[in-house]
């Protein structure tokens, strides 16, 4: 944990401007989760404050984010009156994000397939674009995007058109507010100043009310058998999406500092936020994009002006909550709208038809099972049917490399025994690393190519650096079934590790040591003397 201060002046200003735009996301957050603005002005306090102390990225402003809000809210419609077990979910949310960074999973974690994460990043833009639109039409929206979706007919219907019209001017604002000014004034708190003021010409306009001020209350964590698994259930996603959330991000400032964020650093600090967020009763929160970004553009470039956003707010809270209970929930309403937009993949969506035609349907199937399931089924498809793909496809070039005659990279002198062979010797050239994806069709591949007057099978294992059980099952097939038919069997090129797997499976019991060979010439050369012997490849092996 260190502080530099050779770059103060651009950390003042840095950290400032995140403070500015990171207040009506934090009220409009604190909002949508159901636990009121002061928890997520509080969340962005502390999650923000421990996160760049503690965190790996220097430039990073962490606080309340869509992805984090949508699962928590959740959960706080489930349990309202029991706010020490949302609260708990949080705490342990933090813990275990300190354990996948001591454990080192930060960089597994950026493992996850782009269409999956584009599809569930996505799909939750859409559950906030969703859940807003009631609050827009001067209503309150059920909890779950499927029922607050079913709400809106009845919305549309019957809307308070003082709230509608407030909204309509805060899109109108954050969408259409120039960029040129977005370095002094940002969007959000453009349509904030504007329209709040404005709403006062209207009744009946439905308000944040009354904000508590002062320091938060300590929320001691508790856990009961019967909703332990909900609890630790939310923990965990909440701990694995601030975590894909925080390294996107870390990332992003990395492409705009020219710096290297340290991952596993980065998941320990966040974690540390989030545990003494939820000990305060504040929301979760991650590492925050566009907050990241207008940091970095304002001339931060520090951890000191991460430190420097959460005191702002801090000194908001305590001072001039009771201003802030003035704020329209169409303002904050309009404010997530353009938040949940914003989440969405359009970069991806508008030249998705000229990528692979899978990479599309995946990316749109976990964004429908994000709105109309839930997200953890949905990562949970999204990565699985991802890795089954890959897999598909690596079987595929796989099974593509093995060759036979006349093999790839022969020698001269090795073409040339070959030749004298007349078809009797064939080579069996594995071209790459073997995996259990490309198991199943390595024998009849095997069979297909070494069939006819072919009497010695030499298997080069020379471009093979590992293989694993399906593949060294499907060796020991290969093997038998050369055997079966006669076949003399020599085995070439073995690394140690696939010579390891090999022996420690006992395929190497099937075939002589005499022939096993290091080089393929001498395998070539054994086996054309063989087919000159009494017996010549006749002989079983």
């Amino acid at each position: 944990m260190t502080f530099k201060f050779n770059n103060l002046r651009g950390d003042i200003f840095g950290g400032t401007t995140a403070a500015i735009v990171a207040l009506p996301l934090a009220l409009a957050f604190g909002v949508a989760s159901g636990a009121g603005p002061i928890a997520g002005l509080y969340g962005a306090i502390i999650v923000g404050f421990f996160a760049a102390v503690f965190g790996g990225t220097a430039t990073q402003i962490s606080g309340p984010t869509g992805p984090m809000v949508v699962v928590f809210a959740g959960v706080f419609a489930a349990y309202t009156d029991q706010p020490e077990l949302v609260f708990t979910s949080v705490i342990l949310a933090g813990l275990f994000m300190i354990l996948f960074g001591l454990l080192r999973l930060g960089d597994y974690i950026r493992l996850v397939p782009y269409p999956v994460i584009s599809g569930f990043m996505s799909g939750i833009g859409c559950i906030i674009i969703i859940l807003q639109f009631g609050r827009l039409m001067g209503h309150e929206p059920p909890s779950g995007p499927l029922m607050a979706l079913a709400s809106i007919p009845s919305a549309v219907v019957d809307p308070n058109f003082s709230a509608l019209a407030i909204g309509i001017i805060t899109l109108a604002v954050v969408f259409f507010w120039p960029a040129r000014f977005n370095r002094y004034v940002p969007g959000p708190l453009a349509a904030l100043f504007i329209a709040t003021p404005l709403s006062m010409l209207f009744t009946g306009v439905p308000i944040l009310g009354e904000i508590p001020s002062g320091l938060p209350e300590m929320q001691m964590p508790m856990l009961t058998a019967d909703t332990a698994f909900l609890v630790i259930e939310t923990a965990l996603i909440l701990a694995a999406l601030g975590s894909i959330d925080s390294l996107l991000t870390s990332l992003v400032a990395d492409n705009m500092t020219r710096s290297r964020h340290s991952a596993n650093r980065e998941l320990v600090g966040q974690g540390i936020g989030n545990s003494l967020a939820g000990l305060f009763g504040a929301i979760p929160g991650a590492g925050a994009t566009m907050r990241t970004v207008i940091n970095i553009r304002s001339g931060g470039n520090s951890r000191l002006s991460g430190a420097l956003h959460s005191l702002i707010l801090l000194a908001v809270v305590l001072g001039l909550s009771p201003l802030a209970s003035m704020i329209p929930h169409a303002v904050l309403a309009g404010i997530l709208v353009k938040v949940g937009y914003d989440i969405i993949d359009w970069s991806y969506l508008k030249r998705a038809h000229r990528g692979p035609r899978w990479d599309l349907i995946l990316m749109i199937l976990v964004l429908g099972l994000t709105v109309f399931v839930d997200l953890i089924t949905a990562v949970a498809i999204g990565m699985v049917l991802a890795a089954l793909a890959f897999i598909h496809q690596l079987a595929k070039t796989q099974l593509a490399n093995i060759d036979t005659i006349p093999g790839r990279d022969l020698s001269t002198n090795e073409a040339e025994l070959l030749k004298h062979a007349d078809g009797r010797i064939a080579i069996f050239d594995f071209g790459g690393p073997l995996s259990f994806g490309a198991a199943a069709d390595m024998g009849h591949r095997a069979r297909e190519r070494t069939s006819g007057k072919v009497s010695s099978l030499i298997l080069d294992f020379s471009r093979v650096p590992f293989l694993d059980m399906s593949a060294a099952n499907a060796v020991e097939t290969i093997i038998q079934d050369g055997k079966n038919s006669g076949k003399r069997i020599y085995l070439t090129g073995l690394h140690d590790d696939v010579h390891a797997v090999l022996k420690g499976l006992g395929v190497l019991d099937m075939v002589p040591p005499e022939q096993q060979k290091g080089q393929r010439m001498d395998a070539l050369t054994e086996a054309l003397s063989a087919l000159s012997g009494p017996k010549g490849a006749m002989e079983p092996a």
